[in-house]
């Protein structure tokens, strides 16, 4: 077992011991080009949505999704693998849904899109405990009562306020993939249209994106936790 996957493997076991997840924490690495499939990956064997790989990956699926076995080009447009769609980048296709007012508004919120500032040609998406490689960021899905603890491993250290940024689509790409990569910091998102209609995203779920650097401090502060605030808090 590499240093990487044994590293991989603790982190994992400790979120979710700790925070009582009930999905496995999720691992994803955009590669650039020339980069090759981490071992323990297997191509999703159909064409699937960045969002549908993820919520696969919290269930125990190892997958390696290339480019053209990507299926929705708005998603991975945010996580640099083509340019926005032009319906997309128009407002005409969010437009149309019927959550926006007008075009235009639809096109405001994707105008003001976080967008992975690199290339990539496709995306290893895989239980964080089975990880042979160095991920982007680590997601996690859970109710507020669990995902709760990010916003104090978030203020720790400075204190201050948590911030977070979502709009009504692309809970798993833009949310928490490409805004915790654009910004290194973590981010939470009450999921969104798609992944509410093409996942098994529960109806009380939360999602949480992590840089992948953070990992290994935020693990130190949530051991310390658990023997301090979580031993008087409400627990799930």
């Amino acid at each position: 077992m590499s240093d990487t996957l044994k590293a991989n493997e603790r982190y994992a076991n400790e979120l979710k011991k700790i925070l009582n997840l009930r999905r496995d924490p999720v691992a994803v690495r955009l590669f650039r080009e020339n980069e090759i499939s981490p071992p323990g990956t297997v191509p999703p064997g159909s064409q699937i949505s960045h969002c549908q790989a993820v919520f696969r990956a919290s269930r125990g699926e190892c997958l390696v999704v290339p480019y053209a076995s990507q299926s929705c080009h708005v998603g991975v447009a945010v996580l640099g693998m083509v340019e926005t769609p032009a319906k997309a980048a128009s407002g005409e296709y969010h437009g149309g849904i019927g959550i926006h007012d007008s075009i235009g508004a639809a096109k405001k919120m994707i105008d003001e899109r976080m967008v992975v500032p690199y290339k990539t040609i496709g995306e290893a998406v895989c239980p964080l405990k089975n990880a042979d490689f160095v991920p982007d960021v680590v997601i996690l899905f859970d109710i507020p009562e669990k995902l709760y603890w990010i916003v104090g491993l978030m203020t720790a250290e400075k204190g201050g306020r948590a911030n977070f940024s979502m709009s009504p689509f692309q809970c798993a790409c833009e949310d928490v993939a490409a805004v915790p990569i654009v910004t290194g910091a973590p981010n939470i998102s009450l999921g969104c249209y798609g992944c509410r209609k093409r996942t098994d995203m529960a109806a009380d779920e939360l999602a949480c994106g992590i840089p992948y650097d953070l990992i290994p401090g935020y693990i130190t502060r949530l051991e310390r936790y658990e023997q301090g605030p979580f031993t008087s808090a409400k627990r799930s």
